[in-house]
This record gives C-alpha cells, sequence and structure tokens, in this order.
C-alpha cells in the first residue's frame, strides 16, 4: 500500500502532523523502524528541540544512515522544523554538531539585536510571510500568505537556488528549502492553516509522482 513514513525519534510533533495526514486521507505510518519505514514512497522527518540530541538519538538509531540511504535513492524526503535543520551540514546550536548532510549551509542563532539597535525576541514565534524565489512542485498554487513558526535557530546557505521561500525576522530566514527530492519547511505546514495544508498536499503529491517538475 502506498503510504508515507513519519519517521519517530522521540523528538517530532508526531500528533499534527499525522492529523494533517489524516485530513488529505492519506495512509502513513509512524516508525522509528527502518526497516518499516522503507514500506513508505516518501518520509517526513519532523522535529522539536535541540540539533544535538536530535542527531544524536538519528545515529544511535541508524536512523540517519536510513535516512541518507533513502534520501539518495530518490526517496521524497520532507523536513519539518528542526527535522529542516537536520537535513543540513551542521548546527552551531549547543557546540558544532554535523547535520545530515543532504542540503548545504549552517544553522545558525537568531541574532537579537537589528542593524539599528532594534531588539528581537528570540526564539521567533508566530505569524510570519512567506516570500517566493524559485519555483517548486511544492509551492505549486500556493500563495504568500503567513505561516506558523517557531524557532531560535536558522539556516544560513550560499545555495541559493535551494531556497525556494524566505521570511523576514530581522534576517532573511529560509522558510522553503528544495533540491531535488529533499525539502523542507521552517515553519509548521500542519500549523498554518490553508496554506501549510496546500504545501502538505502538494508534498503528497510528489509522493505520488504527480507533482510538477
Amino acid at each position: 500500500m502506498t503510504m508515507i513514513g513519519i519517521i519517530d525519534y522521540g523528538m517530532g510533533n508526531l500528533y499534527s502532523v499525522s492529523k494533517a495526514l489524516e485530513r488529505l486521507d492519506y495512509p502513513y505510518i509512524i516508525s522509528g523502524d527502518p526497516n518499516e519505514l522503507k514500506q513508505a514512497r516518501g518520509l517526513i522527518l519532523p522535529g522539536v528541540g535541540s540539533f544535538k540530541d536530535a542527531m544524536h538519538i538519528l545515529r544511535e538509531t541508524g536512523l540517519s544512515d536510513f535516512i541518507r540511504t533513502a534520501a539518495d535513492s530518490g526517496t521524497p524526503l520532507l523536513g519539518i522544523c528542526l527535522g529542516m535543520q537536520l537535513l543540513f551540514e551542521e548546527s552551531e546550536e549547543n557546540g558544532l554538531t554535523a547535520g545530515l548532510k543532504l542540503l548545504r549551509g549552517r544553522v545558525v542563532r537568531i541574532p537579537e539585536a537589528g542593524a539599528n539597535g532594534e531588539r528581537y525576541k528570540v526564539p521567533h514565534m508566530g505569524w510570519n510571510r512567506l516570500k517566493f524565489h524559485h519555483a517548486s512542485p511544492l509551492l505549486d498554487h500556493v500563495e504568500e500568505g503567513h505561516v506558523y513558526f517557531v524557532h531560535s535557530y536558522y539556516v544560513v546557505t550560499d545555495d541559493s537556488k535551494a531556497v525556494l521561500a524566505s521570511s523576514t525576522y530581522n534576517v532573511e530566514v529560509p522558510a522553503v528549502v528544495g533540491k531535488e527530492n529533499i525539502f523542507g519547511t521552517q515553519f509548521h505546514p500542519e500549523k498554518s492553516g490553508e496554506v501549510g495544508m496546500k504545501i502538505l498536499q502538494n508534498y503528497v503529491a510528489i509522493v505520488e509522482g504527480k507533482g510538477n517538475g
């Protein structure tokens, strides 16, 4: 049976992601077992918490190798919030930690001081507007609306083509990233109303091989 595998490593918002897939009437499994997840046509890597802790768990359970192998084989992969950050090379959170290295870039803390001395609360929490930069099947028929963020760190990358959309919060925050079969959202699409649900619907279409591009 065609389904999406939600990767359970103890640090993901599994309930809201699974409920969103239920609203889309798309079958899924929640599992931390690579052998079970191999049956899925697409994978979602959610995440809430510390980059260092998450990578430690992914390495210890063998999920990091599984995710890299699946991505290299062409399996569509969607990282959400911390899950998106884990796709990149490294993070400075709680000391420098290597990531999954599927995309080029480093995760750094959002600066609290603006260029003109203004102060920004960190974590960045709440609704912020998307600005699109590149076309992608993940963004088909998606409006540049507001989406819901909760994060203290953001991605810095020199691969501008991988930044599909951004939001501004003191700095330009990559909000949607994508390269070939690998995608990520810094915000929570499952908590972002119609805009977020359309992005998830597009991801389902990509998994089904129906996405454009």
